[in-house]
């Protein structure tokens, strides 16, 4: 268990008025076995945190995003964003990001994007371990077939160099990476929500994704989600890693 002193910082990329705002800091916060107020969120949306304002943290965490997407860059003060997370890599800071914060890390990095509504991924799906992300000491006390949490129209289609592919699914062949030798870690899919809170949150989201989704329905797409207990620890030990002696 992570000391009460630890802190960790959360990027937001969510208008005021989004209650997944609240949700996503709660989730994160339970997920990562720490108190809510151990979780500090920050808006991207005023810009992004200075090198001096995010290495106050023992932690950053990136999460999803409501109305924003890496493929069109429309995030208020993106290329500051993206500034941000380069030095977050350059530094070594210990890092988990999630969703929007795997694609936007992956692209600040060198990485390719693709916005691909057709392969959604919304719901819950079964994912698998690449040979790296079996011997990867965060990834690795998985099991080599896992169910997690997604929701995401964008892909990430390439990583940069020097970034460890770690899990993969059908639809989404580029899962989850670690930056070689450094305490960083993103994932597509989102090891801080349940099928529960997930389900909550697509129906909050649920015009843009049936939109976009050919032949989807509001009830065949409420049929995907179910638990995903081998992810729901991921976090925990992430933050047990990073803090061990």
């Amino acid at each position: 268990m992570a000391p009460k002193s630890f802190k960790m910082l959360l990027l937001q990329a969510r208008k005021s008025d989004d209650p997944m705002r609240g949700q996503e800091h709660e989730c994160f916060a339970v997920r990562a076995g720490l108190e809510l107020e151990q979780v500090v969120c920050h808006d991207l949306l005023a810009g992004a945190p200075s090198v001096k304002e995010f290495k106050q943290y023992d932690a950053i965490t990136v999460g999803g995003s409501g109305d924003y997407y890496v493929s069109k860059g429309n995030l208020p003060n993106f290329d500051a964003f993206l500034e941000c997370l380069i030095n977050i890599v350059d530094i070594g800071q210990p890092t988990f990001s999630s969703c929007y914060g795997f694609q936007a890390m992956a692209l600040a990095l060198g990485g390719e994007i693709l916005f691909d509504p057709e392969n959604t991924e919304v719901g819950t799906y079964e994912l698998e371990l690449t040979p790296g992300g079996k011997v990867d000491p965060l990834f690795g006390n998985l099991p080599q077939k896992f169910m997690a949490q997604l929701g995401h129209k964008d892909r990430v289609t390439s990583l940069p160099d020097g970034f460890e592919h770690l899990a993969k699914s059908p639809l989404c062949p580029l899962q989850a990476f670690k930056v070689k030798d450094k305490p960083i870690w993103a994932a597509q899919f989102h090891p801080e929500l349940d099928h529960l809170t997930n389900k909550h949150r697509f129906t909050y989201y649920i015009d843009g994704y049936i939109n976009s989704m050919p032949g989807a329905t509001k009830e065949n797409v409420l049929n995907r989600f179910a638990p995903s207990p081998e992810s729901s620890d991921l976090l925990k030990a992430f933050v047990a890693l990073i803090t061990q002696p």
